[in-house]
């Protein structure tokens, strides 16, 4: 069925002013500016009446399997239901494994990744997770990217953490160097994407392999840069030279050493780096723990997909431009990862949209050309997810 949004403020995300967006097949067929010649037999006609439209928000961090697993296998988190995805704005989601790669691995993740895709979402994965060497399905890092159609890199790879395998510099540049090679072959993104811990010892490794290699700065992709503020300042150094850095939606209280997701992207983007090479992730499903200077987890919290509009929501609430802050959350990461048809409003690209209200808030969520939320309400709704919704109610 043929759609049409008409009077819709598009930010694509540059500001395209009121248009009128043709979607058919899955697909943004035509923007208009006049809805005349779009308004045809056999045309569903929707009026936003000027509210924002957007592109889906493309998380490039999420532990869809479930994260946790620190503190024994009863903190093992669950996993991200599809709903907890699309009524946060995210269309398109990365999938990784992090500290526990052992009762998790790639086949399971690959198993989720294939589950959010059949449930409607855009859904890709890395191969590994915290430990070297990586966790594999075929028992190659190059093979997984080049054979496994959703698996793009390897990640999240630890550094300066203490649940690290604690690699070395010739570890890392082999890794790099298989995930660059794939990368070229498979025509995808070939990045290693980097957990960063608390230790002081920060990006040092990947300057060091960036410096002392042949392999370009992009390959190595750093998250979590805002959990120091010295980390933060590292990573814009390495912003410079070519790398794309990920701020995580976490939440930070007033006497930590960190910057809150909303105040790094500002940070980031009045420091002069590369504006468009700066994502922002959430670590939905992640556990987020702290721990004591022994190793201890002392209290943990779970990574959330809403975390990326609700930071979203505080810049604009701000008075800060969308067209200026939306490339974090939506083109930029199609960039570094090379989702050719996401992360834009254009024709012929995928039609994963959304529409924020005058609040800022979340109104409708468009994937494939399907409404999975209308009017704030879920209309699609996962294999288990209305059995978990009735069985809430009695």
């Amino acid at each position: 069925m043929l759609k049409l949004l008409s009077n819709a403020r598009v930010f694509a995300p540059e500001d395209l002013g009121v248009c009128h967006v043709l979607i058919g097949g899955g697909r943004a067929l035509r923007i208009a500016d006049s809805s005349e010649d779009l308004s045809f037999a056999g045309v569903t006609i929707i009026d936003l009446e000027g509210r924002r439209l957007i592109p889906g928000l493309i998380d490039g961090h999420a532990h869809v399997t479930g994260g946790g697993g620190e503190a024994g296998f009863r903190t093992r988190v669950p996993a991200v239901l599809p709903g907890q995805f699309t009524t946060a704005g995210v269309t398109s989601v990365i999938g990784v494994l992090g500290t526990d790669d052992t009762t998790r691995d790639t086949r399971s993740l690959l198993a989720q990744t294939h589950a959010l895709r059949e449930e409607g979402l855009g859904a890709w994965c890395h191969t590994g997770g915290y430990h070297v060497p990586p966790v594999t399905l075929t028992g190659s890092v190059r093979d997984d990217i080049v054979f496994l159609d959703p698996v793009i890199g390897v990640g999240e790879l630890a550094l300066s953490d203490h649940r690290s395998s604690q690699p070395s510099l010739d570890e890392l540049l082999r890794i790099a160097s298989d995930v660059h090679v794939a990368g070229m072959i498979s025509g995808k993104a070939g990045i290693v994407h980097l957990h960063l811990g608390d230790g002081e010892r920060g990006l040092d490794l990947v300057r060091k392999a960036i410096d002392g290699s042949e392999l370009p700065a992009r390959v190595f992709n750093p998250t979590h840069i805002n959990r120091r503020k010295a980390l933060f300042e590292e990573a814009l150094q390495l912003a410079q030279l070519g790398c794309t850095v990920d701020i995580t939606a976490f939440p930070v209280t007033e006497d930590e050493d960190a910057w809150p997701a909303d105040l790094a992207l500002l940070r980031y983007l009045d420091s002069g780096a590369p504006a468009d090479r700066i994502t922002v992730s959430s670590d939905g499903g992640g556990c987020l723990p702290v721990f004591d200077p022994q190793g201890r987890v002392l209290r943990m919290d779970i990574g959330s997909p809403s975390s990326l509009i609700e930071t979203l929501r505080k810049m604009l609430g701000n008075d800060l431009s969308l067209e200026r802050v939306l490339p974090a959350f939506t083109s930029n990461v199609a960039d570094i990862l090379h989702l050719r048809d996401r992360g834009r409003i254009r024709v012929d690209m995928a039609a994963d949209l959304v529409v924020l209200d005058d609040d800022h808030r979340i109104a409708d969520v468009m994937i494939a050309g399907t409404w999975h939320v209308r009017a704030g309400v879920q209309q699609v709704f996962g294999q288990f997810e209305n059995s978990a919704s009735e069985e809430q109610q009695s």
